[in-house]
């Protein structure tokens, strides 16, 4: 088990204390109760509650009801003398450091989801077993008595005293468990809580994070709901596509993104949220360049490389670097896939423009799928041309991408060690130097300006980077020479 961090911690359990004080339930609920029984550390620790929201923005001086109609309230906690600072405004909290945020959620029993989302209306109840009831999944639906087993006011290096590493026996005897959670995370199970195909109607997305889930506590998913998942697959197209791509997002850069998309290809849910990715399957490539297999199971190759925490654009673009070689494939001396990459641009803002990325998330994917061809002719490449390679932004992605494309396939890795000793040799000013000349000192020298200014420019920057001209007379002296005046 690993050791809660102390400030979110303590905070959540003054809430938890406050509440009980006043008469209420509450307990510490949901990812967090799960996380440290699994001994991972709780992004974050949520209190469920007998407390109505009206009660709870009434007890706690600083809140947000940021989803009252369902039950829900941020309660915010400060530490010191950051009570002064308090701007009253959730934009302000949240960036704060000295602000903790709890979000508090009264025991609620739900309606009926038209829209595939949310409940039409909800209905406040006493019962915990009933809140638990309507969550999504078993090993979610664990409640921990904390006040109990933590009490607050504790003297400093409590949780050192404590010594909660290793031990989560320690928490077993303060859960509350009414839907067989603690036997399924003793198992490795994902199961819906009652009858999968109601869960998975009130919330299509609880399919895709049933996935998740799967593939990041490396668990299976039960009989029942992976069945009732196929059968229901489909639902998935009426989800927003940002919930989508968040749940996909997490998926590929939780450290476990081929298990995820094997997974996602299993439930039939890969065929329904990412066509173009089911269509690698049975793509063959040729032997010589991909002795491992077709082009779905090169890119699966790619996702087992991404690592917890890798940037979304790096994941995003291992997997869909060979997107364009489906509608490409042709065979003729070998099997080729001309213009693979300009097609696989194009299918990739689509993907992006569908999923709603920002334009800087679709600018670095759409490059890493332009550009990662290109480290096959790095060590064949003029010295102008490997130092222009070099300026994409965020080259250092471009460098795990081509790595992991390397070790999915041939293994091969001279091309990308041979571009990162340059990369990392060449110092930048010399990749970016200062221009010797711009079109002020050409109209200066008698040339009417107009569109001919770029390619001249682009020939004096050329010959600086090939290192054959240095100082501004010279670059004036070339231009003289090969763009005579007329």
């Amino acid at each position: 088990m690993i050791l809660p961090e102390p400030r979110e911690f303590d905070a959540a359990l003054r809430v938890i204390d406050d509440l009980r004080t006043a008469g209420y339930e509450a307990y510490l609920a949901g990812g967090c109760v799960r996380d440290l029984l699994l001994g991972r550390e709780p992004k974050d620790f949520d209190v469920a509650t007998s407390a109505t929201p009206d009660v709870v923005l009434q007890m706690f001086p600083r809140t947000f009801a940021v989803g009252a109609h369902f039950g829900v309230v941020l309660v915010v906690s400060t530490c010191g003398a950051a009570d002064s600072a308090f701007e009253g405004t959730r934009g302000a909290m949240e960036n704060e450091p000295d602000h903790i945020v709890t979000e508090v959620a009264t025991f609620r029993s739900d309606g009926v989801y038209s829209d595939g989302r949310h409940p039409d209306a909800v209905r406040y109840t006493l019962s915990a077993e009933e809140d638990v009831r309507r969550r999504d999944f078993t090993i979610n639906g664990l409640l921990l008595d904390a006040i109990d087993r933590f009490p607050t006011g504790r003297k400093p290096g409590f949780f050192e005293d404590l010594n909660l590493r290793g031990a989560a026996c320690t928490l077993r005897h303060a859960i509350i468990d009414h839907v067989g959670g603690l036997a399924d995370l003793d198992r490795g199970v994902i199961r819906a809580i009652g009858e999968p195909s109601q869960r998975f109607e009130e919330d299509h997305l609880r399919m895709l994070r049933a996935v998740r889930f799967a593939a990041r506590f490396g668990f299976e998913i039960e009989s029942a709901t992976f069945a009732s998942i196929r059968a229901l697959a489909r639902k998935t197209t009426v989800v927003s596509r940002e919930r989508v791509r968040d749940e996909l997002t997490k998926m590929l850069t939780e450290g476990n993104a081929r298990r995820a998309f094997e997974l996602l290809d299993e439930t039939g849910l890969l065929e329904e949220v990412l066509p173009e990715i089911a269509r690698m399957k049975g793509v063959e490539q040729p032997p010589l360049y991909h002795p491992e297999g077709d082009v779905w199971i090169h890119t699966l190759g790619l996702l087992g490389q991404l690592e917890a925490g890798c940037p979304l654009t790096v994941a995003w673009g291992a997997l869909l670097h060979d997107v364009g070689k489906p509608p490409t494939f042709r065979v003729a001396d070998r099997i080729r896939f001309d213009g693979h990459v300009e097609v696989g641009v194009a299918i990739g803002a689509e993907i992006c423009r569908r999923f709603r990325f920002s334009n800087d998330e679709t600018s670095q994917i759409l490059s890493l799928i332009e550009n990662h061809m290109r480290f096959a002719d790095a060590r064949r490449m003029k010295t102008s041309t490997l130092k222009r390679f070099f300026r994409l932004e965020s080259f250092e992605q471009h460098l795990a991408l081509h790595r992991m494309d390397c070790l999915a396939g041939s293994g091969n890795l001279e091309n990308w060690k041979f571009a990162r000793e340059q990369y990392e040799t060449i110092p930048q000013e010399v990749v970016r130097p200062k221009p010797l000349i711009t079109g002020r000192e050409l109209i200066a020298s008698g040339y009417a300006p107009g569109a001919h200014f770029k390619q001249m420019l682009r020939a004096v920057e050329d010959a600086q980077l090939e290192g054959q001209i240095h100082t501004s007379d010279e670059a004036l002296a070339l231009i003289q020479r090969d763009f005579p005046r007329m």
